[in-house]
């Protein structure tokens, strides 16, 4: 409901209207000008949220709750320690979103694999499972325990409902040098498999990767059966390892698992494997002068962290943003003054701006915008 009480459909509909009458090189204009990826990008963000309430699972919009120290996803497994952190403390995303690769990787398991199994595997004893929920402890050289939670991809079960045969359904650019499963989707079947071990009343020791194509829909199976010391030395020590680095609440060293986490990673700037102007920042603050930061990506983080700030680049960006969630002030190193953000420049310039102040003394003292470890958040998501 507007503020002069019409309806939001009777806006659009005068509004309609007026585009009506406009010159016919206008109208085309503005077409035209309607279809971009910013407000592409906001229709989407906005369709999924209705679309989690509408479907009962609110909690998926916004910022995910901090995990349990000892608690683990099984699709992070044996991947670079820093990034889990990053991902686990909702720091700031960076750059593309992957919702492109999700929704391209659910179509392909609903649409395609799970028919495809009940066509292939059903007979009068077993069935196909959507998904099967997963929660156990684990316990790890220490003596201490670990927790693993969530859920699996489709499973060949019994009459019974019990698994049988477990999967795991990825989707990747090409097979052609596919020639085995990756470690980290080995490490997310296994923890499924010993789930499934310890909550039923039979042995679950065989698993199935399934690889599909994005380009071509060919797929590549291959057959996973239960490694006791990978699951022991590989998948329980880097949980025990993750553990650690919560509990003693530290920034893990930047030690990816594999050679193509850094190109892929949200967070490459701030851990400093881009362009190095920033090193080894921590879980929050925006970093000054980058604006790939997508929105519905600055609305999660404010979620996470309500009293955090934009900062004048992404000001200029989302205003509307900045409106709702205020934005950082220059501030001179030298005298304390500070400035508004839309009163004195950008702050990716290459020159940073002089302080006014100090000028009038004969002094030059050039502004700054705070960087992340000064910037003050507050946590609600724990």
């Amino acid at each position: 409901m507007s503020e002069n009480g019409q309806t939001d459909a009777s806006h659009d509909i005068r509004m309609s209207a007026t585009v009506d009458r406009l010159p016919e090189s206008e109208r085309l204009r503005r077409l035209v000008d309607a279809v971009a990826n910013e407000s592409f990008n906001e229709w989407y963000d906005e369709r999924l949220f209705t679309e989690n309430i509408l479907e009962g699972r609110p909690y998926f919009n916004g910022a995910s709750p901090v995990p349990d120290a000892e608690k683990h996803s099984p699709s992070k497994l044996l991947q670079c320690h820093r990034k889990v952190r990053y991902y686990g403390q909702n720091a700031p995303q960076e750059g593309d979103s992957p919702q492109g690769l999700f929704w391209i990787g659910s179509e392909f398991e609903e649409e395609i694999i799970v028919p495809y199994l009940q066509e292939a595997v059903t007979t009068d004893s077993t069935y196909v499972r959507n998904s099967l929920w997963i929660d156990t402890l684990v316990p790890t050289s220490s003596g201490d325990e670990v927790r693993v939670k969530g859920v699996t991809d489709p499973a060949i079960v019994d009459s019974d409902g019990g698994p049988i045969l477990v999967t795991e359904i990825k989707t990747t650019s090409s097979l052609e040098y596919l020639d085995g499963p990756k470690p980290h989707h080995k490490a997310q079947l296994h923890a499924y498999m010993h789930a499934l071990d310890g909550e039923y009343n039979r042995s679950i020791q065989d698993g199935l990767l399934v690889y599909g194509s994005r380009d071509t829909l060919d797929v590549r199976a291959f057959h996973v059966p239960f490694d006791d010391r990978f699951w022991r030395e590989s998948v329980v020590e880097w949980m025990a390892q993750q553990t650690q680095f919560r509990e003693s609440g530290e920034l893990p060293p930047a030690e990816p698992a594999f050679g193509w986490e850094c190109g892929t990673c949200p967070f490459q700037r701030r851990c400093g494997e881009h362009d190095g102007k920033y090193q080894n920042e921590g879980f929050t603050g925006l970093l000054p002068g980058v604006r790939e930061y997508r929105k519905q990506q600055l609305v999660e983080y404010f979620d996470a962290y309500p009293n955090a700030k934009l900062t004048p680049t992404l000001a200029e960006k989302y205003p509307e943003l900045a409106v709702e969630h205020g934005v950082y002030e220059w501030r001179c190193g030298t005298c304390g003054s500070t400035y508004p953000y839309d009163g004195v420049g950008d702050d990716r310039d290459s020159t940073p701006p002089v302080c006014s102040d100090c000028a009038e003394k004969g002094e030059l003292s050039v502004l700054f915008v705070p960087v992340p470890d000064e910037q003050v958040v507050d946590e609600s998501v724990n």
